[in-house]
């Protein structure tokens, strides 16, 4: 759905244009291709892979397993996708894909509901990042298989350079566009509680530098996962980009256990495991604190993420197809 203060699409289009010019001037040409998979080559073999599972074990229509991938944008979320767009059994939508988003926004609830009912795949993936603030809704949407979500963090001060890097002072511009209430009905401005908002408030962004108000984006958007209950369902998964660096094939393990899908070596196998940078920003000190505070709560709450049971209505572990075999 278009907002009506969205930019228009020559302002969009430049905009993207100047990150990306950003984006190759401070990771080189390479990383940008591989970030949004550019290489026809790889692209063509992952569409075979696709197409090879479809005819050997394709599900019937419907039965597909929605697994949502959210969080907060330069989370180590790229990294994820990669492994399973290469599993077979997956159908990935990442956010440049036009069939279910437009300026990486999901379109409306019906588009995607559609896409999800026609995949013969056993998982559907897809990642709305900016659509994080709902991803409650989205688990409970009507018409489609018992969903799957994944919400993966990462390291304040990593997030926070990666973030500027890539799209300058955006975080900051956001913040101060719902503090002088100018935010409209942008994605940023969603689902801000009564808290939020005076804590967003109380800041002056005429003085605040880029990392600092990138430090406290992330605060705002990590903390909707206990704000929206998700800490309490078995059908959401913590995922730390530190854990899965530090240990790729275990923490894909992991996952791979969630969403009730075989592990193989080749879905870790992108990921050179190594140790976590780590660099501090010189950001604000009450930034920091509140940062540091949700730093350890998100890290508290990973082996607890892992242990929780799924609902009832979502304990058959099996594939969809397999689900499917037990039909007449």
């Amino acid at each position: 759905m278009k907002d009506d203060d969205e930019p228009s699409t020559i302002a969009w289009t430049a905009r993207r244009i100047a990150r990306h010019a950003r984006w190759i001037r401070s990771e080189g040409l390479r990383r940008l291709v591989e970030e949004d998979r550019l290489n026809p080559i790889d692209r063509a073999g992952t569409a075979w892979t696709k197409l090879r599972w479809r005819a050997r074990h394709g599900v019937p229509r419907g039965q597909a397993t929605p697994v949502y991938l959210v969080g907060l944008q330069r989370s180590g979320t790229n990294m994820l996708v990669r492994g399973l767009e290469n599993a077979g059994e997956f159908e990935v939508h990442n956010e440049n894909d036009g069939r279910v988003f437009r300026r990486f926004q999901l379109r409306d609830d019906p588009v995607l509901t559609a896409v999800l009912r026609r995949s013969r795949h056993a998982y559907v993936l897809v990642k709305p990042l900016c659509e994080s603030h709902r991803v409650d809704e989205l688990l409970d949407l009507a018409g489609v298989a018992p969903s799957r979500a994944i919400w993966a963090w990462r390291d304040v001060d990593d997030r926070a350079r990666s973030e500027v890097a890539k799209f300058g002072d955006a975080n900051l511009r956001a913040l101060a566009a719902i503090a002088d209430g100018t935010i409209g009905r942008r994605w940023q401005g969603q689902r801000l509680d009564a808290d939020t908002y005076e804590l967003i408030h109380g800041f002056d962004y005429r003085r605040m530098d880029p990392h600092t108000a990138a430090a406290l984006f992330w605060y705002v958007r990590n903390t909707l996962y206990y704000r929206l209950g998700l800490d309490q369902r078995g059908d959401v998964l913590l995922s730390s980009y530190d854990a899965l660096i530090a240990d790729p094939a275990g923490q894909v393990s992991r996952l791979c256990d969630f969403l009730g899908v075989a592990y193989r070596p080749e879905l870790s196998a992108h990921i050179a495991p190594r140790a976590p940078h780590r660099r501090p920003l010189p950001i604000d000190p009450a930034v920091r604190t509140l940062c540091d505070d949700l730093t350890k709560r998100l890290a508290g709450s990973a082996p607890a993420a892992l242990a929780t049971p799924p609902r009832q209505a979502d304990t058959d572990r099996r594939t969809p197809g397999e689900r499917g075999k037990d039909r007449p």
